[in-house]
């Protein structure tokens, strides 16, 4: 075969993904397997708010088909503004906005805008994409390793080395896969860490992208934070990506937004309309009127976020007694979004005459003998033998929860 672009031969396709195909094929053949792997959810057990179900439908019916403004359609940046502004206490004017089909196109223009060949781009593993994103721009891969101790979520000490130079330090909160937060010393801390880089420096400035997707779905005392809310300065350097993919189960519907300086919004902007990742217009027309239903939404994130967090709950509950039966199994409590990190400390165990030499036997043994299938922490750039996973309850039916414990408690046994 012929060869192709230096990136079309190093890319490397999601691990995710491939799991999840790898998965479903085996459901379509008849196999039961818990598949926890895929941040999505199961419309049926999770279904889109029925006001932004109608309201997409209304918007079809009313012929909004045709394109929608490169920048989004403008009641919607206007309602997003109230939104962030009721939810947050943010202020962003529609000119500091940029809709798009979801989080992704976003991510890449600004890394498209802010980051040239050979720039150090400072990102923690676990972390979704941000190893991928860096090499499809060419950056210089910047690594914070974290810690279970530290709830895997990075440490200004840990960022402040690197940062010299820099050209984007990239954070998500509540985090994608591990289903933590950023505390907010912390968090205050990063953010003195680039007011201070960028009070040294000349033109080219360190940006923050500043990933809240899961920003509302957080439970007990736990509190989202963010950077413009800690330090106002920060807003001339922070770029926020959100959407309604998460928090309203709405993956398939593909609206989101980045917030940030206007001049960066811009060039944002410039570069997606070459690359046409619009988020339809009549889904655009839906959202706005939806997030005009303060109590629709209310209701709808009480009841959201109630299913989620028992869930969460009763597989952390579960791991735990499979912990205190001896065991190598650990779970960090639930915090936010839809995931649960979960340790499976197994390498090195036997079953039968077959040992577990590496975490992939781990992840394999797993699946074939307890049909649980989960995503290793090593799918989000963290070391080949972290014992860590990620588990999605997007599509979890809790009548399921008892039998798959019981599955799991059971493959445990039989290794020695």
């Amino acid at each position: 075969m012929s060869q192709l672009s230096q990136l079309a031969e190093t890319l490397i396709g999601s691990e995710i993904v491939r799991l999840g195909n790898e998965i479903n094929s085996r459901i379509r053949n008849g196999e039961k397997i818990y598949n926890y792997t895929i941040g999505d959810f199961d419309p049926d057990i999770f279904p889109i708010p029925a006001e932004l179900q109608a309201a997409v439908v209304k918007a079809y019916e009313e012929h909004y088909t045709n394109y929608p403004p490169a920048d989004g359609v403008l009641e919607l940046r206007h309602a997003i503004s109230r939104f962030v502004k009721d939810t947050q206490g943010l202020d962003y004017a529609p000119n500091e906005i940029q809709i798009a089909s979801g989080g992704r196109p976003l991510i890449y223009s600004l890394f498209r805008t802010v980051v040239d060949k050979g720039d150090k781009v400072i990102y923690a593993v676990p972390s979704w994409n941000n190893n991928h994103y860096t090499h499809m721009n060419e950056g210089t891969h910047c690594v914070i390793q974290t810690l279970a101790e530290n709830n895997f979520m990075p440490a200004a000490k840990d960022i402040a080395p690197h940062i010299k130079d820099a050209a984007l330090i990239c954070l998500c909160t509540p985090q994608n896969p591990t289903g933590t937060t950023l505390d907010k010393k912390e968090l205050e801390a990063i953010c003195d860490l680039v007011l201070e880089e960028n009070e040294r420096r000349g033109q080219k400035k360190l940006y923050l992208m500043f990933d809240q997707m899961y920003c509302m779905l957080t439970y007990d005392n736990i509190h989202h934070y963010d950077p413009v809310s800690l330090r106002p300065e920060m807003k001339a350097y922070t770029i926020y990506i959100d959407g309604i993919s998460k928090v309203f189960a709405a993956t398939g519907v593909r609206v989101g937004w980045g917030m940030g300086p206007a001049h960066v919004m811009a060039k944002m902007r410039a570069l997606l309309t070459h690359i046409g990742a619009w988020s339809p217009m009549p889904e655009q027309k839906a959202t706005a009127e939806f997030f005009s239903q303060k109590q629709a939404i209310s209701n709808y994130l009480d009841s959201f976020k109630k299913e989620l967090e028992e869930r969460l709950w009763r597989i952390y509950d579960g791991l735990v007694a499979l912990k205190q039966k001896g065991f190598a199994v650990d779970s960090i409590a639930p915090q936010a979004a839809i995931y649960l990190t979960i340790k499976f400390d197994l390498a090195g165990k036997t079953t039968g005459s077959r040992v577990l030499e590496t975490q992939s036997d781990v992840t394999d043994y797993l699946l074939n003998e307890a049909k649980l299938a989960v995503v290793p922490f090593y799918a989000f750039g963290a070391e080949k033998t972290s014992p860590w996973y990620r588990l999605s309850v997007g599509t979890c039916k809790k009548e399921e929860i008892d039998e798959m414990l019981e599955m799991l408690g059971l493959a445990l046994q039989k290794l020695s």
